[in-house]
């Protein structure tokens, strides 16, 4: 009996899927897509209504051989890949290619891959969604058309990789808030604390002076008015401090107001991206990685694959009727009846573009607790699993209940005030208490309430003077991007969307445009040149609000309110014209590096070629001097001597750098023994007759770990994550651990420093004391 064919994009998916169906099925990947416009050329026959000119992947071909036998003898095909534009256009490409009868083919698609939400999606198929197609043909169509008519232009003025329609606003927008901080001028301002206690008290409280003669007191970045005022000077300062403090301070005002402080909504992909980011330190490629993995399914033992979170590319915090139920029963099972509000939260989009075409990214089961599959999961899956499960289960809670207390006490023409909060009723955050992040912009309220812990005060009652301390501020200069506040805005200006976010950022990196720099996103020289032109000849396309505006007709063509042929010709006729002018009147530019040419002298220009970027002489072609550059984009240095030798014919070992940085290779030319270089922590492996060392490694994605130099020698397997304790502990100041004599480790953790056990049966862990020798 013929089986049906499930053909959806990832192996992962296919073997979650394939537990879950059974053997009357037989499930394959596709592995992303398997057709698309050409390498080579436009592959757009704009003469022709824009005609795409599509092409197999030549690494697809295999796979489309395979795909096209295994549909030939099934009685039927689901087409199943993601619930999105992108998802519909792999499927109506492989419809095209398997060539199929209509009533064979079917489109099948799961918010979630778990066993019920996969059978009812495959008792429910439908047509492709040819909207949907065409959206995403058309912003396909319309990212070649700008990145294959202006790259080339690039090349020859900048010699920059390329541009692209989004990525290149997102360029602008880096860029700008460069120039933004580079004409920053800091402005001075004070602040004045008092510190105060009661009359016959040694705890004292602070207050920060909010009032002066009359006028409130403001930031210099604020606009002072009539009623308020900016302290701009020391000696103002201390004018202010000399007044107040001969003064008599009393409690002048007792304000007491209880608050609500509701919980936030389930995740959408960005802010899942940035809540990743500034808690957990996740670049957005990492978190969607992840967040993948969790959605395509993970094995849970004897409960077999599931996926375990909803598909988490999404603009909507909608929630399904039943994960609401779900939510209510497993709060009400967990908690006292009051931690569930009084009817099922609703949260409006905020997002004009929001699509709502999903659900928000939520657990597939609340049921299943982080700490109940944590055995199953990566440690970076649990991290976020447990960000998502926290955030969607709070988002369905009552609020927490607040009680504050407002204090001002006078002295004088000064009015000190201070406040003092009290949870009254913990709500969500008995489950989620991460708040989101503020914005680094904001500059110090010098007049805000100071936050104590206040005593109880009574209106009219004196107060005693302990100190009065004026303190300097600077206002500061809007921050640099991170990559999360990069989504958000990208986001809040209504550029790309949920599937495009990560791919921006990773690529305006890649191509050398923007770097990082701790966390900030910085523009580079070949960034900023490359901006520059585009701004000055492309500055419509580069601009944001018709970027957006370009997103939102997308998005009509997907509810089939717009034609996208002509949408694209629209773009094409206005765009061909700039394009003319700006090849006519563009200049080359040359971006000067700080390095001379060693050969004659001159200065040294930052190029690129399809293998990276090097550095070549202005004197090109008189003098060809190139210096290849490092990943960090210095010049790559000379051969090193070092202090080994070569196992093979015993002469000295140069130190050589490589694609993947510093590397032993022997001085001897005819010799080609090469290898990598291993840094000795001083630390013995614990393994009993195994007598290695422990070394510093790299994994395959360039995670520094530490191992034994005898890995995978008679058996040893010993590897840590974290750096081995050379001495100090708590066992006779030995790096062994008191509990089972295992080798200690050194963990920086966010929650502060520890040594703990490398046994993981153990669970020895202790603060650092601050006597411990650590790896370094």
């Amino acid at each position: 009996m013929a089986k049906s064919l499930v053909i959806v994009e990832s192996p992962a998916k296919a073997k979650t899927i394939s537990k879950i169906l059974g053997q009357d099925y037989v499930v394959k990947a596709s592995i992303g897509h398997v057709r698309d416009l050409p390498k080579n050329k436009l592959g757009v026959n704009v003469r022709k209504n824009f005609e795409p000119q599509y092409e197999i992947l030549r690494e697809k071909e295999t796979i489309v051989k395979e795909l096209k036998e295994a549909a030939d003898v099934a009685d039927k095909v689901y087409l199943a890949p993601d619930p999105d534009r992108e998802g519909e256009a792999i499927a109506w490409h492989l419809s095209e290619i398997l060539d199929l009868p209509a009533k064979k083919l079917h489109r099948v698609e799961f918010n979630e891959i778990t066993k019920e939400a996969v059978l009812a999606a495959m008792k429910k198929p439908r047509q492709i969604d040819r909207s949907l197609v065409d959206a995403q043909q058309a912003r396909r169509l319309l990212d070649r058309l700008v990145g294959y008519k202006i790259s080339p232009l690039l090349w020859r003025k900048v010699n920059g990789r390329s541009a692209g329609r989004v990525q290149s606003v997102a360029v602008r927008i880096i860029c700008e808030r460069e120039a933004e901080i580079d004409v920053f001028l800091p402005q001075e301002y004070w602040s004045i604390k008092a510190d105060l206690s009661k009359l016959r008290s040694k705890t004292s409280f602070a207050m920060n002076l909010a009032k002066f003669e009359g006028k409130r007191i403001i930031a210099a970045s604020d606009k002072p008015s009539a009623t308020a005022v900016v302290i701009d000077s020391e000696k103002r300062a201390n004018e202010i401090v000399s007044a107040v403090q001969k003064e008599k301070f009393a409690v002048t005002s007792v304000t007491e107001k209880t608050s609500q402080r509701n919980p936030q909504p389930p995740f959408i992909t960005s802010t899942l991206q940035r809540e990743a980011a500034n808690n957990l330190g996740y670049a957005v490629k990492k978190t969607m990685q992840v967040a993948q993995q969790l959605y395509e399914g993970v094995e849970l033992g004897d409960a077999g694959p599931s996926g375990l979170i909803t598909y988490m590319r999404t603009d909507s915090t909608r929630v399904s009727p039943q994960a609401q139920d779900e939510a209510k029963q497993y709060v009400l099972d967990r908690f006292e009846k009051e931690f569930y509000p009084d009817k099922p939260r609703l949260y409006e989009k905020k997002i004009k573009s929001a699509q709502d075409a999903h659900e928000a990214i939520r657990p597939s089961s609340v049921w299943r607790t982080p700490e109940s599959i944590r055995a199953f999961l990566s440690p970076d899956q649990f991290k976020v699993y447990k960000l998502i499960w926290e955030r969607f289960l709070s988002s369905q809670m009552a609020s927490a209940e607040l009680a504050t207390t407002t204090v001002e006490v006078t002295a004088g023409a000064g009015v000190f005030r201070g406040s003092s909060t009290d949870v009254t009723f913990a709500g969500y955050t008995i489950v989620y208490n991460r708040e989101s992040t503020a914005d680094d912009s904001a500059q110090e309220d010098p007049s805000a309430e100071a936050l104590t812990i206040l005593p109880e005060l009574t209106k009219g009652e004196e107060v005693k003077l302990k100190g009065v301390d004026p303190k300097q501020h600077f206002t500061q200069p809007p921050p640099r991007f991170t990559e999360a506040s990069l989504v958000k805005t990208l986001e809040e200006l209504g550029i790309g969307r949920p599937s495009t976010y990560a791919t921006t950022v990773n690529t305006i990196i890649d191509r050398k445009y923007v770097e990082r720099q701790a966390k900030n996103l910085c523009p580079t020289k070949l960034g900023k040149a490359v901006n520059a032109l585009l701004v000055e000849h492309f500055g419509d396309i580069v601009e944001v609000g018709f970027t957006a505006d370009m997103e939102a007709k997308l998005d009509k063509i997907e509810d089939d309110k717009v034609d996208w042929h002509g949408m694209l010709k629209d773009f094409y006729k206005p765009f061909g014209e700039t394009l003319k002018r700006a090849e006519e009147n563009m200049n080359k530019v040359i971006i000067l590096s700080e390095h001379v040419c060693p050969t004659c002298g001159l200065q040294m220009a930052i190029r690129s070629s399809r293998f990276g970027q090097f550095l070549g002489c202005i004197g090109y072609p008189e003098c060809k001097t190139k210096i290849r550059l490092t990943k960090d984009g210095l010049p790559v240095p000379e051969d090193r001597p070092s202090d080994e030798l070569c196992k093979t014919c015993t002469a000295p070992m140069l130190i050589r750098y490589g694609r993947y940085g510093d590397y032993l290779a022997c001085s001897v030319e005819e010799c080609t023994e090469q290898r990598p270089i291993v840094k000795y922590t001083g630390v013995t492996c614990p393994r009993e007759e195994c007598g290695g060392d422990i070394v510093e490694k790299k994994s395959r994605r360039g995670k520094m770990f530490f191992g034994c130099s005898h890995y995978g020698v008679n058996g040893c397997t010993m590897a840590f994550w974290y750096p081995p304790l050379k001495s100090g502990g708590p066992k006779s100041g030995s790096n062994k651990c008191p509990q089972c004599d295992a080798l200690l480790l050194y963990k920086v953790l966010k929650r502060g420093d520890q040594i703990a056990c490398s046994n993981k049966e153990c669970g020895f862990a202790q603060p650092v004391t601050g006597q411990e020798e650590r790896v370094s």
